[in-house]
This record gives structure tokens, C-alpha cells and sequence, in this order.
């Protein structure tokens, strides 16, 4: 079990993992993202799926992340948590709206969101394993 004072770091590194796993998958499929989107968007069953995930997931992180104001990846990992909360619930909310908003950015400029999204797993990968 990991000690309380990693949970934040280690919550950050599979966070990164995933975005550096997603980010791949796009690069060496381009187009899979907007394939993904445009299936949820059509399928009521799919977009409450994916709304219930991402809450749950969002809540998890936000209920085991210890909050210390003092600590950067605390809070930034609290954060995430709430966030994904909050795209969960405007899945739940405004499902068909908001993910052919994300449909259409994901669709004009996928390359882009996908070596963005690399950065960004790169960055919060590397952040955690700094901290052990």
C-alpha cells in the first residue's frame, strides 16, 4: 500500500501513463479519437457509460487524494479529480452537445490534441516520479 504522502504522485503517474498511452494510440491510428467520439455521440447507452466512468473515476481520485494546500501535486491532483467530475456530470447533463463539440475538435485538429496530450502524460509522468 502505498503511504499517503505518494497517493498524489502515484494518482499523477497513471494519469500520465494514460495520456501517454491514448496520445501513441492516436499518433499510429490518427483518427481514432474522432471515430471513438462520434460512436458516443451516437449511442445513448455508450455517452451513459462513458458519463458514469468518469465520474466514478473523478470521485475516487477526489475522495482518496489527501488535500494539503502546502503540497503543488495535491492540489493539482484534487483538481483533476473535481474536473473529471464535472465532465462527467455534463456528460450525464448535455452527453449529445458536449461530445460533438469535442467531436469537431478532435476531427479538425487531431494530430495536434494527440502530441498535446503526449506533452502533458510526459510531464505528469515525469512530475511523479520525482517525487519518489
Amino acid at each position: 500500500m502505498a503511504a499517503s504522502a505518494d497517493i498524489s504522485a502515484w494518482i499523477m503517474l497513471f494519469m500520465g501513463l494514460y495520456a501517454l498511452s491514448a496520445a501513441v494510440g492516436e499518433l499510429r491510428q490518427p483518427g481514432s479519437w474522432a471515430a471513438m467520439l462520434e460512436e458516443f455521440e451516437q449511442h445513448e447507452g455508450l455517452r451513459f457509460l462513458a458519463g458514469l466512468v468518469v465520474l466514478a473515476l473523478g470521485a475516487a481520485i477526489y475522495l482518496v487524494n489527501p488535500w494539503n494546500p502546502a503540497d503543488w501535486m495535491s492540489v493539482a491532483v484534487t483538481v483533476m479529480g473535481a474536473g473529471l467530475v464535472l465532465e462527467g456530470m455534463v456528460i450525464f447533463a448535455s452527453g449529445r452537445a458536449f461530445l460533438h463539440i469535442a467531436a469537431m475538435l478532435f476531427g479538425t485538429i487531431n494530430r495536434l490534441w494527440a502530441m498535446g496530450a503526449l506533452v502533458i502524460g510526459l510531464v505528469l509522468a515525469c512530475a511523479a516520479l520525482l517525487r519518489f
